[in-house]
């Protein structure tokens, strides 16, 4: 037996004796579209010995200093980004991605499951970037580092590392959930192409009444239709999605079927990840673009229309 299956098998034995799960837990049971992307603490119990699983833990480094779930290792936002732009929270390339997933051990052949205390809006960045790419065995667990906690998960306070490995993300990307400036440019222009344009922020930041950190000036896209992201989650209480009929009258107020073109945006693609995910993974629907620069790209280039307290600029 391998040393790296002997430690899994060793982690497994504790959690389950710490947490007294006794019995096979559940999948994620629901009639969401899909839930495919999802999976709930009980299930990673389970699942928590098999060699190929790397747990993420997405948040800042402080924060996963402080206690996280035993064995995940630790991204951030910046270890994902692409820091040229004169603007932040662009997106990594693909030859960079491959570099930093190899480098801190993750392969091919694992399933990550990635998580947040903030009810998964960071995690399903993750989830969007490695999608995009077309690399699709990863989970959200739902509910997040809170979620783990509450079933008596075991929590650490030392990083883990791994080997480095070769990662490399497929030749070709689908790219069917991202949409960057030019191309919502030509979309919101084009009169034959009917858009629903989704602001997922606050309402503070929507009506331009704040304006938070990297952003140029206060106020939203033209045209957008404000729908928050936190109202998709339970971010009160156990930080899970919430049910399908509870999303569905949450987004009951905006005229959409499930074949229209959809297009989210919050400050830095982050919130308007979690939206991406609900509207695809849970709700179904077909065709949801993630704007990756979002307001704080937008709001650097004054010829492009925007607009603040109802008055278009």
């Amino acid at each position: 037996m391998s040393s790296k299956i002997s430690i899994y098998t060793v982690l497994y034995i504790l959690l389950i004796s710490c947490n007294g799960v006794k019995e096979k837990p559940n999948l994620v049971l629901s009639n969401y579209a899909s839930s495919e992307h999802l999976i709930e603490a009980k299930e990673l119990v389970r699942i928590f010995k098999d060699e190929n699983i790397k747990i993420v833990d997405f948040r800042n480094p402080k924060n996963y200093k402080n206690g996280h779930i035993y064995g995940s290792l630790n991204i951030w936002r910046t270890d994902v980004s692409d820091s040229s732009y004169p603007y932040e929270g662009m997106r990594s390339d693909k030859e960079n991605i491959e570099l930093f997933f190899g480098k801190i051990g993750i392969s091919n052949d694992d399933l990550i499951v990635v998580y947040d205390d903030k009810g998964s809006s960071d995690a399903a960045r993750l989830w969007c970037l490695l999608t995009y790419y077309d690399f699709k065995s990863v989970k959200i667990l739902n509910g997040g580092l809170k979620s783990w906690e509450s079933i008596g998960g075991k929590l650490s306070t030392k990083p883990i590392s791994y080997p480095p490995t070769q990662f490399y993300l497929p030749e070709k990307r689908s790219e069917k959930l991202w949409i960057d400036k030019d191309e919502l440019i030509g979309l919101i222009t084009n009169e034959s192409k009917n858009i629903i344009l989704i602001d997922t922020r606050s309402s503070e930041e929507y009506s331009g009444s704040l304006i938070k950190k990297g952003a140029s000036k206060a106020g939203r896209i033209a045209t957008s239709i404000h729908t928050d992201w936190a109202e998709a989650v339970d971010l009160e209480g156990n930080k899970k999605f919430k049910s399908i009929e509870e999303l569905q009258k949450v987004y009951k107020g905006v005229e959409m079927s499930a074949k229209d073109t959809v297009v989210v945006y919050c400050h830095t693609g982050y919130r308007s990840s979690l939206t991406t995910f609900v509207l695809t993974e849970l709700m179904g629907f077909e065709n949801v673009r993630n704007y990756d620069g979002s307001w704080v790209e937008w709001s650097y280039f004054d010829e492009l229309p925007y607009e603040k307290d109802s008055i278009i600029l």
